[in-house]
């Protein structure tokens, strides 16, 4: 068991990244537009992307990266400190996006929910100027949020088909579920609001006090 540093916080930002978040083999598809600081970590980027998807933050993630330089594989996320080589895994909020993440840089893969296994595809897009704006930002996007714990992209399809069907047997307690109604179609950007990552990492880590 080891202390978790608190992530720094971070500088008013001069420069903001810009991200594609896909969540492949939706339909309709799910994805969103968000514009960072590049100075964030990449748990603050995790924090983002939750945020923009619609997601709670209730399950593990992480993000795969390549790094260019040595073509060595890199997992990104919330190490276990008490089995450190079953999964070797560089904690997110040590590590800065912009040491992976820039022009040309291959896409990510960024994992939440290891049961249900959502994979998203992470595309840096372009890097800009601030405008005076409170990032981050959605700016772009398409397609509801599935609900959590649905069962993966497999079990979402098989939730909207039975959610369509008045006649299907399991349609009233799905819609039970989910609270009386889901459109897949549902999305603006003016409904995202953006959590500080600082005092999401505090709840994250508030229930094993200092070390985990």
């Amino acid at each position: 068991m080891r202390a978790v540093p608190k992530p720094r916080r971070a500088a008013k930002p001069e420069y903001v990244c810009q991200f594609l978040i896909v969540l492949p083999n939706t339909d309709p598809l799910v994805w969103r537009r968000i514009q960072v600081p590049e100075s964030y970590s990449f748990w603050d980027l995790h924090v983002a992307i939750q945020d923009a998807m619609g997601w709670k933050d209730y399950h593990l993630h992480e993000f795969t990266v390549v790094d260019s330089k040595t073509g060595r594989v890199d997992r990104i996320g919330i190490p276990n400190d008490e089995m450190p080589s079953e999964r070797p895994c560089l904690a997110g909020w040590k590590v800065p996006i912009a040491r992976y993440l820039y022009h040309g840089s291959d896409p990510v893969r960024y994992r939440y929910d290891f049961g249900d296994d959502w994979e998203h595809t992470l595309e840096f897009e372009a890097v800009d100027t601030v405008d005076g704006g409170p990032y981050p930002r959605c700016v772009a996007g398409a397609g509801a949020c599935p609900p959590e714990d649905v069962g993966g992209t497999h079990g979402y399809m098989e939730f909207l088909r039975i959610i369509r069907d008045p006649r299907h047997a399991e349609h009233d307690e799905r819609l039970q579920w989910i609270g009386g109604s889901f459109d897949p179609h549902t999305f603006t950007t003016t409904s995202i609001t953006f959590d500080n990552p600082r005092e999401r990492w505090q709840t994250a880590f508030a229930d094993r006090g200092s070390a985990v």
